[in-house]
């Protein structure tokens, strides 16, 4: 599972400063720090980080709901590898949809099986008039090209064109890093030896 937190403001390095314009406390902070790198696979996650942060599971899950109503988390999500599942051909799908029917479509289209995520965007005419993506995931080649088949049918005449943009690379997922060192963990620091 992931936690993918995101700043007020953009940070250049990306770090959220110490007083961060969402309010972030003390305790907020610190389960931040203890769950940006996923959430613990335990039976009880909640309670594993509130034993790692000095309070109880039960006051972690509270204090997430709130980051999460405030916008200060966006989503807690399992965020699963595709390729190590098998589907070695993913591709990002990219729509240019007629306005006026985006909105059902993209509803439409986010959720017919096999879509992983699927959002809005601006289009950049006049070298980029995609506004609807789409992602999708298959065994093969052949396996997303099915599945453009399904969506394109389903977008229908709405639908002016569209691009298929396949992964070539893994790209690590990670949501922001505050700055600073989980609770309870060692220290890196070492005395000068005299």
């Amino acid at each position: 599972m992931s936690v993918s937190t995101y700043p007020s403001r953009p940070a250049l390095n990306g770090d959220v400063p110490d007083r961060d314009a969402r309010g972030l406390d003390a305790a907020d902070r610190a389960i931040v720090l203890a769950t940006q790198a996923g959430l613990p696979l335990v039976p009880d996650p909640w309670g594993a980080v509130g034993r790692e942060v000095g309070m109880s599971g039960e006051a972690v899950l509270e204090r997430m709901q709130a980051m999460l109503a405030r916008g200060v988390i966006r989503r807690v999500a399992a965020v699963p590898n595709h390729y190590r599942l098998g589907y070695v051909a993913n591709g990002m799908t990219v729509w240019d949809v007629d306005d006026a029917h985006i909105a059902r479509l993209g509803r439409e289209v986010a959720a017919i099986e096999g879509v992983s995520h699927c959002y809005r965007r601006p289009r950049h005419l006049p070298h980029w008039p995609y506004n609807l993506f789409a992602m999708l995931h298959g065994r093969s080649v052949d396996e997303v090209e099915r599945q453009v088949a399904v969506l394109s049918e389903r977008l229908g005449e709405a639908c002016r064109d569209h691009r298929i943009l396949y992964s070539s690379r893994i790209l690590k997922k990670t949501g922001l890093r505050l700055a600073g060192a989980r609770p309870g963990a060692a220290s890196t620091d070492t005395e000068p030896r005299s």
